[in-house]
């Protein structure tokens, strides 16, 4: 008699082992524990604020003023080394910035006249001149910025914090992106979880319209029929899962319609400002055509993280000047003065600067040169990979600082000169993560967003 019984493969029975009702049990609590992960180390900062500046804003033009170029202005370019080589061909000549600077604040920043509300909190900004990449190509220098590799496809960094530290709300994501209307070069890959399980990826949020599809239930449909539904959806699923027990995205789908049905319930009064006092919407500069884009992101990131999402990135694009820096950069800084000096005076009087880290920057610098297109009219900039200002404030930074600095042209970072993955590294730690203790075993290897280490850059810390 032929025995029909199919005995189970040893991976079927490592994976039976946690289906007893015990372990079942165990791994909810788990689940649920995950929203209060251990730091690594005691934290400076609970949760990250990340403005990030598509496309490369001229640090020569907002933060380092470079008085060399305005003796050198049209004069040839003949630098040699690494930069000659990444340029095209033809004459290239210097170029002075078209703005003026002043010392502002008591910590005396060199700050562009252009921003006009931004003076008024760089006491409580540390500015970094000394960060370099190693690309000037927009989609891999987002790459690497977002996720620490040029290629893509590794978790972004709000991932590698989700994962690290978990939300502090139960009801909405750990990771949620502000996006532009298009979104940045390299699409969604700046914010996916990678190789880390899929619950971890960014939640972005539409700029226009809803910003969550299908976030209220249709008409007609109760939240009693809902609850049923998705019961019944879940059993099925996980009968599914039951079969497959390593595809980890098909158990973050079933997450996901958990989390979907609570957002329901929460994230419509998160991302509702009606609430908000109209001085505060103003102060934001919400309903003025030049502000009113990127003051919602920074009033929407306040209050996710006000509600207990870990790290928001909000963008702002079009810093690629290569032309006309002066129209281009003046409107873009205008566009965005506003609302994030509100963003910093708001933590601040909210009692949540101290703890929350707000970082601005974009994928790389400017150079000090241009082939001066347009019959010798059209002052812009290339890539420059080697020099790039960033700032931060709260969270645990030097407030007041500027720290590092660039040669007299701005050509390239000369002192206090670290790559991106050591600034990678300093953001963890700030947030209590060690990144040589935040990994994640993949393709052979425990991987983690420096890639292969990285220095905290002590001098950045308060």
């Amino acid at each position: 008699m032929t025995n029909h019984y199919s005995y189970p493969t040893r991976r079927d029975a490592l994976f039976g082992i946690g289906a007893g009702l015990g372990t079942v049990a165990l791994n909810s609590m788990l689940k649920a524990s995950e929203m209060v992960h251990v730091a690594h180390h005691p934290a400076k900062a609970k949760r990250c604020i990340f403005l990030m500046m598509e496309g490369g804003p001229s640090h020569i033009d907002t933060f380092d003023p470079k008085p060399m170029l305005t003796k050198q202005h049209l004069k040839k370019f003949n630098r040699g080394g690494d930069m000659e080589s990444a340029m095209s061909s033809g004459d290239r000549y210097y170029v002075k910035s078209p703005f003026e600077f002043i010392k502002a604040g008591e910590s005396g920043a060199d700050i562009c006249t252009e921003w006009e509300h931004f003076k008024d909190v760089v006491d409580d900004v540390c500015f970094y001149r000394g960060a370099q990449v190693e690309s000037v190509n927009h989609p891999t220098a987002c790459y690497q910025l977002n996720t620490g590799n040029r290629f893509g496809g590794d978790p972004g960094i709000g991932a590698w914090v989700n994962y690290g530290l978990g939300t502090l709300n139960d009801n909405l994501p750990g990771f949620v992106v502000l996006p532009r209307t298009s979104y940045p070069q390299g699409g969604a890959a700046n914010w996916s979880n990678g190789f880390l399980p899929a619950d971890f990826q960014g939640t972005p949020l539409r700029p226009t319209g809803s910003p969550i599809l299908d976030l209220n239930p249709p008409k007609g449909v109760t939240r009693e029929r809902q609850r049923q539904n998705l019961d019944l959806m879940s059993k099925l699923n996980n009968e599914h899962l039951g079969k497959r027990p390593d595809r980890s995205e098909l158990g973050a789908r079933i997450n996901s319609y958990e989390l979907a049905y609570r957002m329901q319930m929460e994230v419509p009064e998160v991302l509702d400002l009606a609430g908000e006092k109209q001085s505060t919407l103003e102060s934001y500069g919400i309903g003025d055509s030049k502000t009113d884009s990127f003051g919602r992101k920074c009033l929407m990131a306040r209050r996710l993280v006000e509600q207990g999402v870990r790290f928001v990135q909000a963008y702002a694009g079009n810093w690629d000047s290569h032309d006309y820096i002066a129209k281009a950069h003046g409107s873009l800084i205008r566009s965005v003065d506003k609302p994030i000096a509100a963003l910093i005076k708001d933590l601040k009087e909210r009692g949540m600067l101290e703890d929350t880290l707000v970082v601005w920057c974009g994928e790389f610098g400017r150079t000090p040169d241009n082939g001066l297109r347009g019959g010798g009219q059209s002052y812009g900039r290339d890539h420059n990979a080697k020099a790039m200002t960033m700032w931060f404030a709260g969270g645990g930074t030097k407030a007041g600082h500027t720290i590092g600095a660039t040669d007299e042209i701005g050509a390239e970072a000369v002192d206090c000169v670290h790559h991106i993955r050591d600034v990678h590294v300093t953001l963890l730690h700030l947030l209590g993560l060690d990144d040589n203790k935040l990994t994640y075993y993949h393709a052979g290897r425990h991987k983690q967003l420096s890639q292969f280490g990285g220095t905290v850059i002590n001098e950045l810390l308060a």
